[in-house]
């Protein structure tokens, strides 16, 4: 048989480009809207680094099942991590290289000394923080493209002080954790226990990201004899610090700081038992709303049956509010229409991704939000209001 001429041969490849490039066009048309991270993957603070991340991966892969579009063009969205290692010049770098070899508009960060260090550049570098921290001063700086995502922690202390005081007594030593996030919390918590009548008998702050034996750091907080212990950090090195309190013989009560989760504590310490006397937020797990139990039910689905705590809830409700602002805003790229977007981003999400029933963005750019704490009583957490009498 003769081989094809030569024109034959050109008009077949001419042919198969064509095909190709047909059978890839909707490929070639759907735009990569990346979405960044920058928190702990690694060392003592890599489990909670991990599940604010999770929240946001599935997030992710529900936008994408959804086969939204931006500006007219289809979109994927991907999330782009990277381990800063608790680290907020670790945090700075790793925005640095997600903006300028992503392209990210927005990059999470889950603790507040990186959201500060990035917060020194990220207008100038027009990209959004999506600041997982409930520290006030993050909002409080006046800085255009910020998105405070959990509601502040300032709302917890007086209920959480008021209940313990009522059920132990009214003093306290504070054996918090010494990274940023948890020496704000100390600086707010001291003069709201005071002001409700309390004395701090003990000041002795621990690292709980480089360390699992607290015992000493415990043992000189409770020679003043407290009847409260202020604890937290991320949710395994705060339940081992609950575990050797009781273990040297303390029977009072814990105000557990909102980075710490009870269910997740009680995981380490074998119970509910232990933690006998906790007061903190209330875990996702222990909210009843059918909407939060879907949720949880999704994200199990996707990471082999874990139970999600609140900082991938709401993380995992920032990236939908986020990729809703982008479709409002008609930009995956221009942060400060997306940023402007948000309050209306939040407020068009169904129930089915907006779980914990987040109203909107204040004028800051801090969520709004109905919050509540779970304190640990006769063997079961049981839900207490947060609201100002």
């Amino acid at each position: 048989m003769r081989a094809f001429s030569r024109l034959n041969r050109r008009q077949l490849t001419g042919l198969a480009l064509a095909c190709a490039a047909t059978w890839a066009a909707p490929a070639m048309a759907q735009d990569v809207v990346k979405i960044g991270y920058s928190g702990p993957l690694s060392g003592g603070a890599a489990q909670y680094g991990k599940n604010a991340l999770d929240g946001m991966l599935l997030a992710a892969d529900e936008l994408n099942a959804a086969n939204l579009e931006v500006g007219g063009k289809k979109v994927k969205f991907e999330i782009v991590p990277l381990d800063d290692k608790y680290n907020p010049s670790e945090t700075a770098i790793n925005a640095q290289r997600l903006v300028q070899q992503h392209k990210t508009a927005a990059i999470l960060v889950p603790h507040s000394g990186g959201i500060f260090a990035v917060q020194t550049t990220n207008e100038r570098s027009n990209f959004i923080v999506l600041a997982y921290s409930s520290v006030p001063q993050i909002t409080n700086r006046g800085n255009k493209l910020t998105l405070r995502i959990p509601p502040e922690f300032t709302t917890y202390i007086e209920p959480f002080s008021s209940y313990l005081m009522q059920r132990y007594g009214k003093k306290v030593a504070m054996v918090g954790a010494d990274h940023d996030y948890a020496k704000a919390w100390a600086a707010a918590f001291k003069p709201g226990w005071e002001k409700l009548g309390g004395s701090v008998v003990a000041e002795n702050p621990m690292s709980y990201n480089r360390a699992t034996d607290f015992y000493s750091g415990v043992s000189k907080a409770l020679a003043a004899k407290p009847d409260v212990l202020f604890v937290g950090g991320a949710s395994e090195p705060t339940a081992l610090v609950v575990k050797q309190a009781r273990e040297l013989g303390f029977k009072g009560g814990f105000l557990v700081m909102d980075q710490a989760k009870l269910d997740e504590m009680a995981r380490v310490v074998g119970g509910l038992e232990v933690l006998e006397g906790a007061i903190g937020v209330l875990p996702v797990s222990a909210d009843p709303s059918p909407d939060n139990q879907a949720f949880i039910a999704r994200f199990g689905q996707k990471f082999a049956g874990r139970v999600p705590g609140s900082e991938a809830l709401w993380n995992y409700t920032a990236v939908h509010a986020t990729a809703k602002a982008m479709q409002l805003a008609g930009s995956a790229t221009d942060a400060k229409a997306i940023h402007a977007k948000l309050d209306a981003g939040y407020k068009a999400l169904s129930p089915q991704v907006n779980p914990g029933g987040v109203l909107g963005v204040d004028d800051k750019g801090g969520t709004l939000t109905r919050e509540r704490g779970g304190a640990v009583q006769d063997g079961k957490i049981i839900v207490i209001s947060t609201d100002k009498k």
